[in-house]
């Protein structure tokens, strides 16, 4: 059965539930139970049952629940964790250990085909799975079922403003799909719905003219949206504008079209909004990011974490406990604040010392010298420097630390007797910020001939992270900058394909192509394979260019 019939099967009944309760302040409440519950009971005259169905969309980012995924590993199931083995793991900033898993050997090496790969598949269940969720709710929430339950006119205006997140949370997802896989099954609220029903698959341009055309309206002053820094974690008008400001960055990959300016005009609309750098750059991927006020000045939107309350071995708790081995955490020490390691992701030496210029590193004292703040998170003690004949061995490369489940104004000292019982992250993953609008603005004055517009915003950046300006702006900063500011973030793949380098010759990084001194691989795989299973259920489908249709599954 294909994953749009099997979510059919779901709502029918109403939302399903989620397998642990959400972090998301007034989300945060106990979705619904497909089993027990329609959408005609779950949804009455009070705001509680629309409160419950928006708490599960903003969950399908953090869901690792694998009853309708075709994947042993829970955690591996979850979006940010899928999503971002697809945009890191295939670069130059990140590589895994786990050879084990075939999914793990193909993207390191940038040799997958169309058989299936967890990661991949994850991405596109997921994705689809969140959409149809999104129209669902739509359709509850529609104001003639409102005026028929007998919501008052209060209750329905606050349903129009969680109406708006949904919208959003739905560009947001087919993003990601349309980034990761070109033309994509595309519905909406006013699709057929039925369980005779395949969706047709919509041309990524049409896809992304959808979410663009949604966002503008979004963004719009009369828009049911909250204002900006009103609503977090939750999204509002300042995520709003930074999803239209990415899209339009990348609109010339989607679409043949370029938008640079409206992607400066989205980036400016965002600066008048309140937002600011936070001053230390570290302080953005700590465990109490979510209520440090100086990170809030910059996160725009982000997936939220709680040890305790959405307990998930996907986002940040593996982006935590991946990035080091057990043996790294003793009695005396607990590096990120995490009680435990898997020995999984690192960056390649090459990486840290290209972009950051790291030099002198010791490996039995664990020191290093780097002058960017941004690069003195690597963990080093006890490491190899170069991944050569080595791919696999994990204490190979450099850990990142980066996200760090210790409070900002605690030390590992200090905060070690509470690392001791912390197996998940409390840290809340930063999916738009505002290091990334900064750059992304440059890349728009820079591509519009307007330079000196955007040098006080990369001077900004320099400023935080400790480095002197650059004298240049040209696309070589940009590619070197933005691994620099927003490494291990899930931007790479997306990156390196907007300047032409991903798949190239000209661009080679470790283990690019299946070699350690990089080699270019076909073009075709700048987007992934279509999954074969759903392929073979909805004969609507077709596969993208350059793969085979047919094709055994791992």
């Amino acid at each position: 059965m294909n994953i749009y019939k099997k979510i059919l099967s779901i709502v029918a009944a109403g939302l399903a539930t989620a397998s642990v309760s959400s972090c998301l302040g007034d989300l945060d409440t106990i979705p619904l139970n497909p089993q027990d519950t329609t959408s005609e009971t779950a949804y009455g005259a009070d705001e509680a049952g629309y409160i419950q169905g928006l708490t599960k969309l903003y969950f399908q980012f953090i869901s690792n629940d694998t009853r309708d995924l075709k994947i042993s590993d829970g955690g591996a199931s979850e979006l940010i964790r899928a999503f971002w083995s697809t945009q890191e793991t295939t670069t130059d900033e990140a590589k895994c250990a786990w050879e084990n898993d075939a999914w793990v050997r193909a993207l390191n090496t940038n040799t997958w085909t169309e058989a299936q790969n967890d990661a991949v598949y994850a991405v596109y269940v997921r994705t689809l799975q969140g959409i149809a969720y999104i129209n669902e709710y739509l359709r509850q929430t529609e104001p003639d079922r409102l005026e028929k339950r007998g919501v008052s006119d209060e209750v329905a205006a606050k349903i129009a403003g969680f109406r708006a997140e949904a919208r959003f949370l739905r560009a947001y997802f087919y993003w990601m799909a349309l980034d990761t896989f070109g033309d994509v099954p595309f519905t909406t609220e006013k699709s057929p719905f039925g369980g005779g029903y395949n969706p047709n698959q919509a041309p990524r341009a049409d896809v992304f003219n959808f979410c663009i055309n949604e966002l503008r309206e979004l963004a719009a002053d009369d828009s049911a949206m909250p204002a900006a820094r009103s609503n977090y974690p939750r999204a509002d008008k300042g995520a709003v504008n930074g999803l239209l400001a990415r899209m339009c960055l990348n609109a010339e990959v989607y679409t043949g079209n370029q938008m640079w300016q409206e992607a400066k005009q989205a980036c400016e609309t965002i600066f008048g909004m309140g937002y600011d750098l936070a001053p230390t750059y570290a302080e953005l991927f700590r465990g109490d990011n979510g209520e440090n006020p100086d990170a809030l000045k910059e996160i725009i939107f982000a997936a939220s974490y709680d040890a305790e309350r959405s307990q998930s071995y996907g986002g940040t708790s593996y982006l935590t406990l991946a990035a080091i081995a057990a043996t790294d955490v003793s009695a005396a020490s607990m590096p990120n604040g995490v009680n435990n390691g898997w020995a999984g992701i690192r960056t390649p030496f090459e990486f840290v010392q290209k972009y950051f210029n790291a030099r002198n590193a010791d490996y039995t004292t664990g020191t290093y010298d780097c002058t960017d703040e941004r690069g003195k998170m690597f963990y080093i003690k006890g490491r190899k420097e170069s991944m050569d004949n080595a791919l696999y061995v994990f204490l190979n490369g450099w850990s990142c630390l980066k996200f760090n489940n210790i409070p900002h104004d605690e030390t590992d000292e200090g905060y070690l007797e509470t690392s001791t019982i912390k197996t998940y992250s409390d840290i809340d993953m930063p999916l738009i910020r505002l290091g990334e609008i900064y750059l992304i603005y440059t890349e728009a004055c820079m591509n519009l001939g307007q330079l000196n517009t955007a040098k006080p915003y990369v001077e900004k950046l320099a400023k935080r992270a400790g480095v002197s300006a650059p004298e240049v702006i040209d696309v070589d900063f940009l590619i070197a900058e933005r691994a620099r500011e927003l490494m291990w973030e899930g931007h790479r793949r997306t990156d390196l394909i907007r300047y032409g380098k991903f798949h190239s010759a000209d661009f080679l990084w470790t283990y690019k192509g299946g070699s350690f001194q990089g080699q270019a691989f076909a073009d075709y795989m700048d987007i992934f394979a279509i999954p074969l299973t759903e392929l073979a259920s909805n004969t609507d489908l077709h596969q993208n260019p350059g793969y085979p249709v047919s094709g055994a599954t791992e």
